[in-house]
């Protein structure tokens, strides 16, 4: 297990109607991020397609030629600066089926390694927008292990809990909502897996929960300023650090859950049963 702290960008990216808009403010952010030193820039949900109901609203309008260009020249940037993205974008489906809503995985080289299709989509989603994936993403940069999720996923305890069983470090939440609760779900998520959670969110949503970069025990390392215009939250994922006894709890909550611990010191007696008396 590798003890060399990883640095890690969340980005609040501001999203618009155009595509090649979009993808310049990703590059010039995956700019920043490397100037930072982070190994990994992650991005919102949508942040190079735009999301549905909001700068989508009919997928005969989109144009995915532009997509597709805008996606070869962030890869290209990928490896050019040498740091793993993680971008938010709808990917096309054969006709007549609704695209992914999806979170892109490029390696440092500059390849697409692996893709994140929203499993739990919102009923307005799964009824008029999208089609659904169905397994989790989890990939590995220098030593650290990370999960992909998105969005509203952050309601549903069981897609971190899973990720917790596939032993990451790092769970990555993409969102495009104003819902301050959100972040109260995140925090929530990585205290109670021991891990670390970076959450990124478009700059429109910014006011209501940034993005931000939370330890395993809950607490933020960092949350990008909340200007209504791009900005970055940037922190390291430490082993080292006096607050990582949290991820090492993680073997004991394991014992604990099987019940193993527990078991061995039942004990036999009267006052034990009776539970109608003080």
């Amino acid at each position: 297990m590798t003890t060399v702290p990883f640095r890690i960008a969340a980005a609040q990216s501001v999203i618009s109607t155009d595509v090649r808009h979009n993808g310049q403010e990703i590059r010039a952010l995956m700019r920043q991020a490397s100037e930072a030193g982070a190994r990994l820039v992650q991005f919102p949900e949508g942040a190079l397609s735009g999301y549905c109901k909001a700068q989508i609203t009919d997928w005969a309008d989109v144009d995915w030629a532009a997509i597709r260009e805008e996606l070869e020249k962030t890869a290209a940037l990928a490896g050019e600066l040498r740091i793993w993205t993680v971008l938010g974008c709808a990917h096309r489906l054969s006709r007549p089926h609704r695209p992914h809503n999806s979170l892109y995985v490029i390696s440092d080289t500059g390849t697409l390694v692996d893709r994140y299709d929203k499993r739990f989509c919102s009923h307005t989603e799964i009824s008029d927008w999208y089609s659904p994936g169905f397994r989790p993403v989890v990939f590995t940069v220098d030593g650290f292990r990370f999960g992909t999720a998105l969005c509203i996923e952050v309601r549903f305890p069981e897609v971190f809990a899973e990720y917790e069983r596939l032993n990451v470090d790092c769970v990555l939440v993409s969102s495009y909502s104003e819902d301050p609760v959100f972040g109260v779900h995140a925090q929530a998520h990585a205290a109670t897996n021991c891990y670390w959670l970076s959450f990124s969110v478009p700059a429109q949503c910014g006011h209501a929960v940034p993005a931000s970069l939370i330890a395993p025990n809950g607490s933020y390392l960092d949350q990008a300023t909340s200007t209504g215009g791009s900005a970055l939250a940037v922190g390291e994922l430490n082993r080292n650090d006096a607050d990582i006894e949290q991820v090492f709890a993680r073997a004991w909550r394991a014992t604990a859950r099987s019940g193993r611990i527990y078991a061995s010191r039942r004990v036999a007696d009267p006052r034990s049963v009776d539970t109608r008396r003080f």
